[in-house]
Parts: structure tokens; C-alpha cells; sequence
């Protein structure tokens, strides 16, 4: 019952959310929900140890072969973490935030949890693209109604690289129902398939452009920084700190054990567009003014480089994805917030506008700083364990590749720690001379955060043990 639980808390309290008009009565439930889905996943990990509380089924769809089936095992009970993880972060961390219509807002976050959970439970293909839709559609909403400026152009570019994304699977996942002997739509069904290598080649990339669209990488990465930049912050923690793991989630999912041949065709060119989109979005993140367009595209190179690893074809590289999913959630998620507390006390997100704020908010600068450090993957922070198992995976695939993917650890160092540089060193100016250090809610959430960095940066053991036998599952499928 625990993954029908992590759908059923935050869909019942999200339909309920609308309906509260008081703002502060909004936050507190929504807050209050979180909390409970969390509570909830960690029962399912430290309590419930046993497959009665990891599956569920049920009947849904049986005239199509679809059931209601959900399944737990290492990969989701990590993503489900970090989702229940993130939303009590994202709804403490801009609690003092103030939204129109606020009942609409948070009743629309709480749906898009429940699917966020659907999508890394489900083991129905077709109950999978339900909740991937249920996931999206929300987030639709929350950007065009309450994004900045350009939201309305910004959401409908992402409504169409997503819409076609999701079409394209949606023909993949028919395809595949009708090669089944009983025309189901069930994962071990789908898992079972021997297709030949032909329609191996063909069908990958219908589901391969839908994940690439949701991860990004490079070429289908355009919408992401608009987005990030236009959403508002708690929407686009969301966006860059989970929804992302949606599409890398997918292709170790279903990608991997479906169409064997094929990845190991394909692998090769994918990798090397990863490895362009790494440098690529680097080098942009360099150029940035705007803090939030920074983060986008450094965020653009880290799931580039996750991707790259995923198809070299090896057990370290996939142990580093797995972990590291979970990992750059934290990390990016603090980033996030730091931007937050910044552009809502001064009024801006240009580095060129900022300086000398470690004068005037010296816990929030230090809080940073082990964030910033953690993003270029420090040693004893949490990112360096898993980016050191992807580039091993990458270096065992091919020498070259890792070196040149390495060039994007030099170019991280270099736009993180000039953000670093820009806000809060050097003398104050204007905008900075009255600002104020982070108030204790923003101060706790980050101190946790860090705290969970460095813990992982020294012990990573209890990330690997959670996800080998996922790692070992993938590869005998493959």
C-alpha cells in the first residue's frame, strides 16, 4: 500500500487545496501533506522492508490490458525520497512568498507530486504515460498563470517540445502493446519482448526524443532556460530538482531493458551529443547575467553528462547516474533557494547588480558556498562520489570521451564560483547596502541541505545499496 499512498496523499490534498481561499490556510495544508508523504516513503524504506508493502495491483483498463499496477524497488524508493524530500523544502523555503489565488497554486504543486510519484511507481506502461501527462499538465498551469512576463510565449514552447514528446511515446507504447503475445501493457510483458533489431532502431527513438525533451539534453534542450527563468522559484525548484530525473528515469526504465540493440547501437552518437551539450551549456552559464539562466544551463551539463553515462554500457557508470540523481536534486534545489531569498529581498537576479551581500548576510554566504561547492563536485561533498563513478563509466567506454566531457569540470568551477564571487564579495553596492541575512525558516532548510551533502559527500553507501539491484536487474535485461 505505500506507493498507493504516496499518489493518494498529495492527489487528495491537492483537490482539497483548491478549494481553500485563506493563503496562510493553503500553505499550512500543503506544507502539512508533504510532510506526510514523507513520513510515508520513510516507513516504506525503514519499516516496510517486505514486497506486500512495495507493490500494488488492481484491475483499471482489463478490456485494454492495463491494471493498476505500482512496484517500488530501489530506483523509485530513491526518487520517491527525493520527491517527498523536495516539496516540504520548496513550500518551507518560500513560505513568506505570496501568490493570487494561492488556493490554486498549491492544490496545483500537490498534483504534480502525486504525479511525479505515479510516474516512479508505476509498472503499467500505459499508467506510466498517465501520471508522466498528470505530472506535466500542472506545471502548464502554474508557469502561464503565475511566471513573469514572457510566460505566456515561454509556457507554449514548452507545451509543444512536451506535447510532441509525449505523442511520440505514446505511438512507442502502442507499438509495443500490440507485439505482446497478450496484448498487455505490463512492464514484465514489455520486459519479455524480443523485437529485432530493425524495430528496435526505429521504436527507440520514439521513446528516446520524449525523455531527451524532459531531461534536456542537446538539441532538445531550448525550452529549458525560458522556462526556468519565466516559472516561478518554488515551480522551477521543482522543474530542475525532480521533474528532470523524470527522463533519466525513463531511459534506465524502459529504455534499457526494452531495446537492448538498439541503445547499443545508438550509444555512441547519443553519448557524443551529451558530451556537446555539456560544453556547450558550460560555456553559455559563463556568459550569464541572470542567476536563474546560470543554474539552467548548468543544470543542462550535469544531466548531460548523467546521460552520457548511462549509455557507456557499464555497472559504475549506471551506479553514478542513479545516485547522482538524487544528489544533484539536493544540490540544485539549494542553489534555488539562494536565488530565491536573493531576487525576492533586493529585487534582482543580475550578478552585474549584486556584491559585497557576505557583508550583510554572512550564514546565507557560508549556506552557499558548501552548495556552490557541492555543484562542482567537491571532494566530501555528495556530487563528487557520484560524478566520479560516471566519468569512470565514461573513461572505461571510451578514453576520449571522458576527457573531453572532463573539460566541463573546469568550465563548472568557473561559473559557480564567479556567482559566488559576483553576489557576495567585493564592496557592497546600492541594492546590497540594507539587505539582511536569510530569515530562520530559509537558514533551517538550507543547514539541512547542507547537512545531507556533506553526510553523503563522506558515507555514500546507503545511496549505492538502495539502488545495486536495480543496476543488476537493468543489466541482465540488457
Amino acid at each position: 500500500m505505500i506507493p498507493v499512498l504516496l499518489i493518494l496523499i498529495p492527489l487528495l490534498s491537492g483537490l482539497v487545496t483548491f478549494f481553500l481561499k485563506d493563503e496562510k490556510a493553503a500553505k499550512s495544508w500543503s506544507l502539512l501533506s508533504s510532510v506526510i508523504t514523507l513520513a510515508v516513503v520513510f516507513s516504506g524504506l525503514f519499516i516496510y522492508d517486505h514486497n506486500s508493502e512495495s507493490n500494488f495491483n488492481a484491475a483499471w483498463l482489463p478490456a485494454l490490458g492495463s491494471s493498476f499496477s505500482l512496484s517500488l524497488d530501489g530506483m523509485g524508493k530513491m526518487l520517491t525520497l527525493l520527491t517527498a524530500i523536495s516539496f516540504p523544502v520548496v513550500f518551507a523555503s518560500t513560505y513568506k512568498n505570496s501568490y493570487k489565488e494561492s488556493g490554486s497554486f498549491y492544490g496545483l504543486m500537490l498534483l504534480t507530486q502525486a504525479g511525479l510519484m505515479g510516474v516512479f511507481v508505476a509498472a503499467d506502461a500505459l499508467l506510466f504515460y498517465f501520471f508522466w501527462e498528470l505530472a506535466l499538465i500542472p506545471v502548464y498551469f502554474l508557469c502561464s498563470i503565475w511566471g513573469g512576463e514572457k510566460r505566456i510565449a515561454v509556457t507554449f514552447k514548452f507545451f509543444i517540445y512536451t506535447f510532441i514528446g509525449s505523442l511520440l511515446m505514446l505511438a512507442g507504447i502502442l507499438y509495443l502493446y500490440f507485439q505482446t503475445p497478450d496484448h498487455s501493457f505490463a512492464i514484465k510483458s514489455l520486459y519479455s519482448l524480443h523485437l529485432s533489431v530493425k524495430d528496435q532502431n526505429i521504436i527507440f527513438w520514439l521513446f528516446f526524443i520524449a525523455f531527451a525533451i524532459k531531461m534536456p539534453i542537446f538539441p532538445f534542450h531550448t525550452w529549458q532556460p525560458d522556462t526556468y527563468e519565466q516559472s516561478p522559484t518554488a515551480v522551477t525548484m521543482i522543474l530542475s530538482g525532480v521533474m528532470v530525473k523524470m527522463g533519466i528515469f525513463a531511459v534506465i526504465r524502459w529504455l534499457l531493458p526494452i531495446f537492448p540493440d538498439a541503445v547499443a547501437h545508438f550509444s555512441t552518437i547519443i553519448i557524443i551529443f551529451s558530451i556537446i551539450g555539456m560544453i556547450y551549456a558550460s560555456l553559455i552559464a559563463i556568459q550569464q547575467d541572470d542567476i536563474k539562466r546560470l543554474i539552467a544551463y548548468s543544470s543542462i551539463a550535469h544531466i548531460g553528462l548523467m546521460c552520457a553515462a548511462i549509455f557507456a554500457h557499464n555497472r559504475i557508470g549506471l551506479e553514478g547516474v542513479l545516485i547522482q540523481m538524487f544528489n544533484h536534486g539536493i544540490n540544485v534545489i539549494g542553489l534555488w533557494i539562494v536565488a530565491d531569498v536573493i531576487e525576492q529581498q533586493l529585487g534582482t537576479r543580475k550578478l552585474s547588480e549584486l556584491g559585497g551581500l557576505a557583508q550583510k548576510a554572512p550564514v546565507l554566504a557560508i549556506l552557499l558556498v558548501v552548495m556552490a561547492l557541492a555543484n562542482i563536485a567537491l571532494p566530501l561533498t555528495n556530487a563528487f562520489v557520484g560524478e566520479f563513478l560516471m566519468f569512470n563509466g565514461l573513461f572505461q567506454y571510451n578514453v576520449w570521451f571522458a576527457a573531453i566531457a572532463g573539460i566541463s569540470i573546469i568550465l563548472a568551477a568557473v561559473y559557480t564560483l564567479n556567482m559566488v564571487q559576483k553576489i557576495f564579495y567585493g564592496n557592497t553596492v546600492s541594492i546590497t547596502a540594507n539587505a539582511v541575512d536569510a530569515k530562520n525558516n530559509v537558514q533551517w532548510i538550507l543547514i539541512v541541505l547542507v547537512v545531507v551533502v556533506l553526510l553523503l559527500g563522506v558515507y555514500p553507501q546507503p545511496l549505492i545499496n538502495l539502488t545495486k539491484d536495480t543496476v543488476n536487474i537493468i543489466l541482465v535485461n540488457r
